[in-house]
């Protein structure tokens, strides 16, 4: 009596190849799992369960046949509504997104699952444009959490990570700009990558520039391996992105970590306000580190708070998206990304310089820094997920913009893999993440980390 829609991917292959479950019933679960839950939990703004099922039917046929086509075949799935899906609108979040247009185009991402034959079930929520931390917008609403449905998934992929914790599908693409794979990730108990940046292509290019990844919110370290094997694939419509990269990330995943020089700084040397909670389950979590054979170092990477390079990149990016829009665009906007595009106009382009040179610093330094260690552990995010309130609720400023994951957006700006693992839960029952830094293209070594880390502490789900 296996529950499907509670399965990791691997699982249900397993579980496909020796002929116990049928693509077809971990979909109807999961279709069945999202009618009940979707309408609290919000992470789903477009479902399409005539073409998972059709899908679905394709996948246990092959499978019959004995002819999986892909590694991901008959694997439910889910894609952020920030990425092109043929036939179904990508609205972003946003009112100011004409639904009745052309729709013919799959992302790059969402090309390499289905042809790895992924049953897409539909797009998850995020705020306008990605603009923000946490998951709200004037034109879905509010996305809630599985873990306590009071607060906040986090964002920019709440809704990504929302589902992939409720069981809605145990595999979903995010994009994380500043934090928004690894803070609703870490938020909602999930794993989650942010691969080294151009590892997965993207199409059209992030209007907020080379600090956008994409990379997978999943219920365990294998699953992201095998979706990195999909994903990594090129795709000559991405200028940004890198060279095939023909390695097999599930091959030496679970080899362990005996022996890696592991840089462990619990404030980057600037946080100040990281929840006592959250810095005890990390203290623990460095421990089991060592105990796996790592050689452990307290020490900080030696660079200031980088709050002010990334709002302003950002806010910059914001300011070129409200240029575009009429009036009457502007004036159904969400009031946060309305707030970011006015940060952003009062940026120069001299201004802008610096900030790129200060990024340059910044990178150059930490390329260097990678040198002495294998990785760098951090928390994930300073605080546990807070309330769920609607677009506007507060003026919006850097500092509760982002000054509460003072942990994620630095390396954004670096571009270096980095993943959220849940490390234990606060006395309220809210999840916690730990966060694994590798040096840029070492996102197989991300990986073989988080899953001997998973391997003593394993992954818990919500009771929902």
């Amino acid at each position: 009596m296996i529950d499907l829609a509670t399965c990791t991917a691997t699982t249900l292959l397993a579980l496909y190849r020796s002929g116990q479950a049928s693509p077809t019933e971990a979909t109807k679960a999961i279709l069945a799992r999202i009618e009940r839950l979707n309408p609290v939990l919000n992470a789903f703004c477009h479902l399409a369960p005539e073409d998972a099922l059709a899908s679905a039917a394709a996948s246990t046929e092959r499978w019959h046949r004995g002819e999986p086509r892909g590694s991901l075949d008959g694997v439910p799935a889910s894609v952020k509504d920030l990425i092109l899906a043929k036939g179904w609108p990508t609205l972003r979040g946003s009112r100011t997104v004409d639904a009745k247009q052309a729709w013919d185009v799959d992302a790059p991402a969402t090309a390499r699952l289905r042809e790895a034959g992924a049953v897409i079930l539909g797009k998850t929520t995020t705020p306008e444009f990605g603009c923000k931390g946490e998951t709200n917008s004037p034109l879905t609403g509010i996305t809630r959490n599985p873990w306590n449905t009071g607060k906040t998934p986090g964002g920019s992929s709440g809704g990504t990570a929302a589902a992939v914790a409720a069981g809605l599908g145990p595999i979903g693409i995010g994009t994380d700009g500043a934090g928004s794979v690894r803070i609703p990730a870490a938020f909602c108990g999930n794993f989650g990558l942010k691969p080294s940046f151009g590892r997965v292509p993207a199409y059209p290019l992030s209007p907020f520039g080379t600090v956008a990844h994409l990379g997978p919110h999943t219920m365990s370290v294998t699953d992201a391996a095998v979706m990195m094997n999909v994903l990594k694939q090129p795709d000559a419509r991405d200028w940004t992105s890198l060279p095939a990269d023909p390695t097999d990330y599930t091959i030496g995943l679970n080899d362990g970590i005996s022996g890696l020089r592991v840089a462990w700084s619990p404030a980057l040397g600037y946080a100040r306000n990281v929840h006592p909670d959250i810095a005890a389950a990390c203290e623990k979590a460095v421990a089991v580190l060592a105990m796996l054979g790592a050689q452990v170092e307290a020490v900080d990477p030696g660079f200031a708070d980088p709050l002010e390079i990334t709002t302003g990149m950002w806010f910059v990016g914001a300011a070129a998206i409200w240029d575009t829009l009429t009036a009457e665009q502007k004036a159904v906007a969400d009031p946060d990304f309305a707030a970011e595009a006015a940060l952003g106009q009062e940026i120069s382009i001299a201004d802008l310089m610096r900030l790129t040179m200060r990024r340059i610093a910044l990178g150059t330094h930490m390329r260097q820094f990678m040198q002495r260690y294998d990785l760098l552990v951090t928390p994930t995010v300073a605080v546990p997920a807070f309330d769920a309130k609607p677009a506007g609720h507060q003026t919006l400023t850097p500092a509760n913009m982002l000054g509460w994951s003072p942990f994620s957006y630095p390396f954004n700006l670096t571009q270096q893999p980095a993943c959220t693992i849940p490390c234990g839960l606060t006395a309220d029952g809210l999840p916690i993440g730990l966060q694994i830094v590798g040096p840029m293209f070492g996102d197989a070594l991300v990986l073989r980390a988080a899953r001997a880390f998973e391997s003593a502490m394993p992954i818990m789900r919500p009771t929902i």
